[in-house]
């Protein structure tokens, strides 16, 4: 039978316990299972995020059964001790597609590779919104997408002025015209896309806007009889399939041929004198559509997360949908949300 010693009076403030036949020591703290030393091993203060001790010191250190995770408190907050598990994930990150002007919109930044994730920490993604289309200074660049450190940056929008496409993930198409006159496409952000194309203008027999960069290539300029066709977008088999994203919009033409968009969400470009561009395509990242009356919106981006599924943990918010390909388990946001680690 063990023997108890009261502990209080040595600022404690618990049993001691000590087995005569096992040997195994036990310090008992209020509100907590203690510490257990035993032959070959240690149990550490276990409690819950909700029982956690209410007035710590600094370097208090135990196992929160909540996250499944040994914390430690650092003065200030509980943190996840330095050896808590890790893994690696793999990452797509799309921002949303810029809006079309007369010139198209580009593609939303794209952003893919592996990184490592700590069991029990909380990762953020935030799926960026399109871009909105119109005309005259109407346009907007998509919004940025975010996982953890990964910013993908939104798609530049389509101009309708002589100002050049909006830089972006993905630059915008120029405005092809001659009232005002014919403006270049926006620049593209290095790893994330690519430069949208050029937009060309007459007075009498052709008025057409560039194509907007996708994550894959770069805008196509306008010729004098066609807008110029959106910038492909690039494959991912994250998800296990392979899917395209990031393709930019197609230019919009007065008197020609509308552009046509880009593979991965790209929307069209109109034709004629006052329609409506194509939008891209939802949780693509696709470039809206160029045309002269008004451009079409920006698809909007998405999040993908790919985990060993012997390590997935089943915790997140916003409602990703969660599929399995082989050995991994898929965190797809459609909409912004967390993963836990």
């Amino acid at each position: 039978m063990a023997s108890q010693i009261n502990a209080s009076n040595s600022g404690f403030g618990g049993i001691v316990s000590t087995g005569d036949s096992s040997g195994v020591l036990q310090l008992q703290g209020a509100g907590v299972t203690g510490l257990t030393i035993g032959a070959g091993y240690i149990n550490l203060p276990t409690w819950t995020t909700g029982t956690r001790p209410s007035s710590p010191s600094t370097g208090t250190f135990g196992y929160n059964s909540t996250l499944g995770q040994v914390e430690t408190y650092n003065g200030t907050s509980w943190v996840i001790s330095a050896y808590a598990p890790t893994y690696t994930a793999s990452y797509l990150v799309v921002a949303g597609g810029g809006g079309g002007g007369t010139g198209a919109g580009g593609a939303g930044g794209l952003l893919t590779g592996s990184t490592t994730l700590t069991a029990g920490t909380v990762y953020t993604a935030t799926v960026g919104s399109g871009g909105t289309g119109g005309s005259g200074s109407s346009m907007t660049n998509g919004s940025n997408s975010v996982f953890s450190s990964f910013t993908a940056i939104g798609g530049g929008f389509g101009s309708t002025t002589t100002a050049n496409g909006s830089s972006g993930g993905s630059g915008g198409g120029g405005h092809g015209g001659w009232s005002p006159a014919a403006s270049s496409g926006g620049a593209g952000t290095s790893g994330q896309g690519n430069a949208g194309g050029n937009g060309l203008g007459s007075t009498s027999s052709y008025a057409n806007g560039g194509g907007g960069g996708g994550a894959g290539g770069t805008g196509g300029n306008a010729t004098s009889g066609a807008a110029g066709n959106g910038g492909a977008g690039t494959a991912s088999s994250i998800t296990g399939s392979s899917v395209t994203y990031a393709g930019g919009g197609g230019g919009g033409s007065y008197f020609n041929t509308a552009g046509t968009g880009g593979s991965g969400g790209g929307g069209a470009g109109y034709a004629g004198t006052s329609g409506t561009g194509t939008s891209g395509t939802v949780n693509t990242g696709g470039g809206g559509g160029g045309a002269y009356g008004t451009g079409g919106n920006g698809g909007s981006g998405v999040v993908i997360i790919s985990v060993p599924t012997a390590n997935y943990s089943g915790t997140t918010t916003g409602s990703p949908t969660i599929t399995t390909s082989g050995s991994n388990t898929i965190i797809k946001f459609n909409s912004s949300g967390t993963y836990t680690g």
